[in-house]
């Protein structure tokens, strides 16, 4: 008990003094004109209420992935908590805040551009690809998710639901930001915070009943609970699980758009470090769920060691078995239309990443139409084609997803290098994160995106590798500093 409490605690602490901090050190200035004043297109360039804006950010960035990564990530014991914990106001919440206001001051730009502004041609040419990918993987792995689910709720033929959810994202990529994602994301939004606060409050009344014991964090917990530990070390494994709940790249390609809404640079901690937060509180809910449901750490390992027993079936477990009918109702909405909202919003980014690539103009129907269609042909084509091996096909997301966050964190450490701030807050959290891609590469099994290497030698060759990164990056400051000063 005294742990989720204190979580949650420092979570919001942190959104109060580090995000206050991260306003001040990048210099928020409220007179700034934003994109959304500045272009104002009506499409995707168009102000929004700064409580709508937060709640879009946070659905984009969420999803299910503070649930089912909190809940695999669980397995791996209570260490999860530190790495939700500080990984969220140290690394994620500045992540997703930085990535938002680089935005802001650079006319609302998509992440491959951010980045190839401060890290050179080649790394955006890199970047506009391997986002392009990752966006279009990420909207596919929501279609056919939910797709599954609403089959076999509702009996209705898989390719129906396919054609359903596929004309539902290609609508929304389509139309204005305000006319669909701006209508619906607060509602769905306010479901998934209520889902997890109904949680909350069920573990809550259940440890002062006597009915359940909240373990706490402790030094004997600095271990690796997996089942299976010889293929799910702890580090790095737990911190590419963990990736929503504590740092995602997505969320990088996700602040890009909503940076095109902000009225004002002052909102931008709310929108983007706030979002954060709040969603590092879902995922330590969620966490701490699934280590005490089944009564233990290890009981959960068992649970989870059967295939059945999936994160979306533990989700309506807890939820029908607490709250009943209403629960049943929750858990659908959450499992079925959260990773809806994310997927579409995937397709999107997409198109924005494929328009700023090649200076498309987005205001004409005709244009987006042009830049939509290939990416939907190409999304139902891994669909459809590919459907048998996509489970397979989406472990390598997630390495993508981290190794993106650690490019864009050193996007941020150049920007505040050329402009004579100390980048260290943000270059040590790139650090870490790169050393946590390699060091994954080199030890995870095949089928999962890696070598497969013995983890000591893993760790020798991650530390090597990073170490060689760090020093590129230096030497790219320096050798070219006029030029970045120039841009």
């Amino acid at each position: 008990m005294i742990t989720l409490v204190l979580s949650i605690g420092i979570l919001l602490f942190g959104y109060f003094t580090y995000g206050r901090f991260a306003d001040r050190f990048i210099g928020i200035n409220e007179n700034n004109q934003t994109p959304a004043l500045q272009i104002n297109d009506g499409v995707d360039y168009t102000p929004l209420p700064v409580w709508k804006i937060f709640m879009i950010q946070f659905l984009n960035i969420a999803g299910l992935g503070p649930i089912f990564g909190a809940i695999l990530g669980a397995a791996y014991g209570p260490m999860a908590y530190l790495w939700i914990v500080l990984g969220c106001v140290f690394m994620g919440a500045a992540h997703d805040y930085f990535a938002g206001v680089l935005s802001l001051r650079n006319g609302g730009a998509s992440l491959p551009e951010l980045v190839g502004k401060y890290l050179g041609k080649g790394t955006r040419a890199f970047l506009r690809f391997f986002t392009l990918i990752l966006l279009i993987f990420v909207g596919v792995a929501f279609v056919s998710g939910p797709a599954k689910l609403l089959t076999v709720l509702t009996s209705l033929d898989l390719n129906f639901w396919l054609i359903v959810i596929f004309g539902y994202y290609f609508v929304a990529t389509m139309f204005p930001v305000q006319k669909i994602i701006g209508k619906i994301y607060p509602f769905f939004g306010a479901v998934l915070i209520l889902m997890a606060l109904m949680v909350m409050i069920m573990m809550i009344v259940k440890h002062f009943s006597g009915a359940m014991v909240l373990h706490e964090l402790s030094f004997s917990d600095f271990k690796n609970f997996h089942h299976n530990p010889e293929s799910n070390i702890l580090f790095p494994m737990m911190f590419v699980v963990i990736s929503c709940g504590a740092i995602s790249g997505f969320h990088a390609t996700q602040s890009p758009m909503m940076a095109r809404c902000l009225t004002n640079e002052k909102q931008a901690r709310f929108s983007f470090y706030g979002a954060m937060i709040a969603e590092g509180i879902v995922a330590i809910i969620w966490a701490t769920a699934a280590m005490n449901y089944f009564g233990t750490v290890d009981d959960l390992n068992f649970t989870l060691s059967n295939p059945i027993h999936d994160p979306a079936w533990i989700v309506n477990e807890i939820s029908t078995t607490w709250f009943g009918k209403i629960g049943a109702v929750i858990a659908i909405l959450g499992v079925v239309f959260c990773p809806i909202t994310t997927g579409d919003t995937a397709f999107r980014s997409a198109r924005l990443t494929i328009a700023d690539s090649f200076k498309i103009d987005q205001k004409k129907v005709t244009n987006r139409l042009a830049v939509s269609i290939p990416i939907f042909v190409v999304g139902i084509l891994l669909t459809f084609v590919l459907s048998s091996q996509f489970a397979t096909i989406w472990k390598f997301v997630g390495i993508s997803n981290q190794i993106l966050a650690a490019i864009t964190l050193w996007t941020i450490a150049m920007y505040f290098a050329v402009n004579k701030k100390q980048h260290w807050f943000i270059s040590l959290p790139a650090i870490f994160l790169t050393l946590i891609c390699i060091t994954y590469i080199f030890v995870a099994p095949v089928k999962a995106g890696g070598m497969n290497l013995s983890q000591e030698l893993s760790i020798y060759l991650g530390l090597s590798v990073t170490f060689g990164i760090s020093v590129i990056w230096y030497l790219y400051y320096k050798n070219n500093l006029k030029n970045l000063k120039a841009k």
